[in-house]
């Protein structure tokens, strides 16, 4: 709805002031024929924009599955940032040592008997703290701090340290970023402040997609554009309005979904390229008197409805013949 609303309104400000001084952009393709140089850098402009952030909101998808499975499968390499500069890491034992005095001031009075992980998973479950919250979550960060602090650098960590580090360092992550948004945890701004910086060098250091993965999916990505590019016009251009698209009307659709997608990234927000984009383009039509073709959108409307059970439905079947048959 939001990209339709805006797609239409963005198409009717801009017919406003454009149509009398420049029809071109409001009128439909003719046949081959390409459009005037200055239409055609504006559309370059407005595709580049759309293809930049669906692959920063798509692309993520990919690297976070490329990521699974190097973090499952070899460990040792990708589970902690052997990458990390040795400036990053310094910094990382001094965030490591701010945290840890805000804790251990806020623990006070209270010992850890055993095992410090419970305590910590159980807040980071059910955002509770009680009295073992905070001295559990101090051990964690002087343990992961002393860890760092031994060998130096993330790089000389042994094989089999990796994991354990890895999962003490999420867990610490995940319950700050729970603890500074709680109204009982009573910080106040500095002491949120420490435990932010010391955060970020946690997901600096677990957190991370190396270079050749990012190049990886971003080419993944241009490849099925290219090879898939054309069903997906020929919807979008001719089958969702009753009239074929004009210039002015991909413009404004495509302003639409990259602003909102971008907005979307900055907020940590998922959102779909192709609902967005495709319902830019009903906007426009609507807004522009073209009329929509409801059986295309029916269709679409049906696979967005579908798609997740589908999946799930599919996935379900497929876990469930495999666990049985390995």
């Amino acid at each position: 709805m939001f990209g339709f609303a805006l797609a239409a309104g963005l198409l009717f400000v801009v017919k406003t002031i454009m149509l009398k001084a420049a029809p071109a952009p409001f009128a439909e393709p003719k046949g081959d024929q390409p459009p005037p140089w200055w239409i055609r850098g504006i559309l370059i402009l407005t595709c580049t924009l759309v293809s930049f952030f669906h692959g920063s909101n798509d692309g993520q998808k990919g690297m976070g599955l490329i990521m699974l499975i190097l973090i499952g499968t070899v460990p040792t390499a990708y589970a902690l940032n052997r990458a990390l500069p040795d400036s990053q890491v310094k910094q990382f034992t001094v965030n490591s040592m701010a945290a840890s005095s805000v804790i251990e001031k806020k623990g006070a009075g209270y010992n850890v008997i055993g095992n410090p992980r419970p305590a910590v998973t159980n807040y980071v479950a059910q955002h509770q703290i009680n009295e073992g919250t905070y001295p559990s979550l101090a051990v964690l960060v002087r343990d992961i701090g002393d860890q760092v602090t031994q060998y130096g650098s993330l790089a000389k960590f042994p094989a089999d340290a990796v994991g354990n580090t890895r999962n003490d360092m999420y867990l610490v992550s995940e319950a700050l970023r729970f603890l500074m948004k709680d109204k009982e945890s009573e910080l106040n701004s500095d002491e949120v402040a420490t435990l932010n910086r010391y955060k970020g060098s946690l997901d600096g250091a677990t957190k991370f997609i190396p270079t050749w993965v990012k190049i990886a999916v971003a080419i993944a990505l241009g490849l099925g554009t290219m090879i898939g590019w054309k069903r997906i016009v020929v919807t979008v251009g001719e089958k969702i309005g009753k009239t074929h698209l004009t210039y002015a009307q991909g413009a404004c659709a495509e302003i639409t979904a990259a602003a909102t997608i971008a907005a979307a990234d900055g907020y940590g927000l998922p959102v779909s390229t192709t609902h967005v984009l495709s319902s830019g383009i009903a906007g426009t039509m609507a807004a522009n008197g073209s009329g929509l073709q409801w059986s295309t959108i029916r269709n679409i409307a049906m696979a967005w409805v579908l798609t997740l059970p589908a999946a799930m439905v599919i996935s379900g079947v497929l876990y469930y013949v495999f666990s049985h048959l390995f």
